[in-house]
């Protein structure tokens, strides 16, 4: 832990669109669990689903192409889902700008960092031989939560795993779900857009990207008000 009484506590990271640049890939399978289903994926229906857990987007899917509860076979669809991510995952995802770099700072200040992703533990253990797990103290996935972002059931899993009051953490993300998660957990949250806009609180930071990211940045964040 940092000396340094400006700097947060704990950071946690978003994942995918924040790290790495997988939501291109998410979106393909979700385009394919649509067809599936024989309905298009729009892009009202696209953006929808941008950060969500698996099972929340399935459901927006289900509900799009009005599959009655009866017919929701979640257990398999994610099964076929998480076998489709894994193959255009094969190789590795590729790195967000700057996103090596703003580990590598987090690091050499000695915070602790948390993963905090939506993905499911399976697809999450085989992305961080990307990551590199040792940069973590701990993970949390959003199958081991009561429910994924939006809710704030993962963040404050993070906080209390990491043993911070969640005020004295700081948040990277990158989608409308995942900042809203931050913000109902009382977490304060530097927020890098990627695919999707991320409407204005008074507990988010903005960046372009990651590129260029120093500890006056995180300090700042860590200051911003919190309403």
């Amino acid at each position: 832990m940092t000396d340094d009484a400006r700097l947060p506590d704990a950071l946690f990271w978003d994942m995918d669109g924040t790290l790495l640049d997988t939501e291109p890939l998410w979106e393909k399978v979700l385009v394919e669990f649509a067809n599936r289903l024989d309905i298009e994926m729009t892009d009202a229906l696209r953006d929808s689903t941008m950060g969500n857990s698996s099972v929340d987007a399935m459901t927006k899917v289900y509900d799009a192409a009005l599959v009655p509860e009866a017919g929701r076979d979640f257990d398999a669809d994610e099964d076929w889902m998480v076998q489709r991510v894994l193959e255009l995952f094969d190789g590795g995802p590729p790195w967000r700008p700057g996103a090596v770099d703003a580990l590598e700072l987090v690091a050499g200040a000695d915070i602790p960092m948390v993963l905090v992703t939506n993905t499911m533990r399976e697809v999450t253990d085989v992305l961080l031989s990307t990551i590199g797990a040792e940069r973590f103290v701990t993970t949390v996935c959003g199958d081991e939560v009561e429910a994924g972002k939006p809710a704030p059931h993962i963040y404050r899993r993070a906080a209390e795993l990491v043993g911070f009051p969640i005020a004295r953490c700081l948040a990277v993300e990158d989608s409308p779900a995942g900042a809203a998660a931050t913000f109902a957990a009382g977490v304060r949250a530097i927020i890098v857009p990627s695919a999707i806009e991320v409407q204005p609180r008074a507990t988010y930071t903005y960046r372009d990207s990651l590129v260029g990211l120093n500890l006056d940045d995180l300090a700042a964040a860590l200051a911003h008000p919190h309403v």
